[in-house]
């Protein structure tokens, strides 16, 4: 029912004149639950809130698969601004990156040396990378590039989907180059012969990558689920095994559990997305839970 929901949810959005309802002021309020908003500012502003809760963050400037390379160049500058602005606040946080948005799309060499350029401005204001895993169609590419840029510079970290079927071999390779790996179940339909289906199917499969990382010494865990039973067993595992660990979510889901967290002592990372293109990551979030899909309903009929 629930992977059912979500292609459904996917397929309706996608079109035209659902997105044009979903981009009025309507959309746009829905939109602010789980986007600090459009400019650098908004981010930092929502980041400065949530690490006065305790929590640190990840600032994502929303953007997929653009297609020249003055968009390469405007978002490349977008994470740097980013990043100097983390360092002029004060900010607890690092940024998370999409390839396609730094020209993976079209130009491979064109994302190498636009994340390694990222990278060694990080570095320079002690901060991360995390490299977003986008969809199968550039999962061999993604890691291509983040293997030359972390053997590099070796301030990046990765994340790594659970429900497809090559991640436990490619978290094997990858825990060997440190930095930090995000576990996260996946949010991208992917076809049978890619991924894992079914909720319970990719849950089992998460649980297996959960003991795995837990065991890999050189990389470090972040947690990424909102699956409560999920993060008391990465607990368990991490405790057994004398492992520093984080947890990390989404901005704007299941907020009663990051409290929850953090008051049990834990570090927890919120990934907080901000930038004109929020659409695509909108559908994403409504596609994710029926729950957020009444949200924007309610939102619609003004209630």
């Amino acid at each position: 029912m629930s992977e059912r929901f979500s292609r459904l949810v996917l397929a309706l959005t996608q079109r035209q004149a659902v997105e044009r309802l979903f981009t009025k002021s309507a959309g746009r309020r829905v939109a602010e639950r789980f986007v600090a908003g459009e400019s650098i500012d908004d981010a930092v502003r929502v980041a400065k809130h949530l690490n006065r809760q305790g929590m640190s963050v990840s600032l994502d400037y929303l953007g997929e698969e653009v297609g020249d390379t003055a968009a390469v160049g405007a978002a490349r500058q977008a994470y740097i601004e980013c990043l100097e602005q983390i360092h002029a606040e004060g900010v607890d946080g690092n940024i998370s990156v999409k390839l396609t948005q730094l020209g993976l799309a079209f130009d491979q060499s064109l994302a190498v040396d636009a994340l390694r350029e990222v990278a060694k401005r990080a570095d320079g204001v002690g901060a991360t990378v995390t490299v977003d895993m986008e969809d199968s169609r550039y999962t061999q590419a993604t890691l291509d590039v983040y293997t030359q840029v972390q053997s590099e510079l070796g301030n990046l970290g990765i994340a790594l989907q659970a429900y497809l079927h090559r991640t436990d071999e490619d978290l094997a390779v990858l825990a060997t180059l440190g930095g930090h790996i995000r576990l996260c179940k996946g949010a991208y339909a992917e076809p049978p012969e890619v991924a894992v289906q079914g909720k319970a199917n990719v849950r089992a499969a998460y649980q297996g990558l959960l003991a795995q990382i837990m065991d890999q010494a050189d990389a470090y865990p972040a947690i990424a689920t909102h699956d409560a039973e999920l993060t008391e067993m990465a607990e368990v595992l991490a405790s057994e095994r004398s492992r520093s660990f984080e947890y990390q979510m989404l901005y704007g889901v299941r907020t009663g559990l990051q409290n929850e967290i953090v008051s049990r002592g834990h570090p927890l990372r919120i990934y907080v997305p901000f930038g004109a293109e929020w659409y695509p990551y909108l559908t994403r979030r409504l596609a994710e839970r029926p729950a957020n899909l009444w949200f924007f309903i309610r939102a619609v009929l003004g209630r």
